[in-house]
């Protein structure tokens, strides 16, 4: 089994594509996850790129997806450590490298920002190793 931490991006992208992970993979997040894909569906019917009921339908399709959810006093403090260590204004990316960084094999996302971001701590991997055993 092989265990990928994945971005409220990513996330929401899995939901988009109406494609499941192999059942070979676990997927890891943090708690965080489902709220913020949500405020990205939120910011995309507000930006008029689709409507509520589309939004709705998505997020049902996020709920469908099985992702453990972490977020232990050892996850917090290790984003809390990346964040300051690197300088960086909030605690979001920080959170999902923390929990890559303890609990995954790798990072899946589809975020240049993120992957960046991340070359020099985690491992990364492509969307599509999701989908392989």
């Amino acid at each position: 089994m092989t265990r990928f931490s994945i971005d409220p991006t990513t996330f929401l992208q899995l939901a988009l594509m109406e494609r499941r992970p192999h059942s070979s993979h676990q997927l890891v997040a943090p708690n965080s996850l489902r709220s913020r894909s949500l405020e990205l569906l939120l910011g995309k019917v507000r930006a008029g790129q689709i409507d509520d009921r589309e939004a709705l339908e998505i997020h049902e399709r996020l709920t469908e997806v099985k992702v453990r959810l972490l977020g232990d006093r050892v996850s917090r403090r290790t984003a809390w450590d990346l964040a300051r260590r690197c300088d960086w204004e909030n605690l979001a990316d920080a959170e999902c490298l923390a929990v890559t960084k303890l609990q995954a094999d790798a990072l899946v996302t589809i975020d240049a920002g993120l992957a960046s971001k991340a070359a020099h701590i985690v491992p990364l991997a492509p969307l599509d190793d999701l989908f392989t055993e």
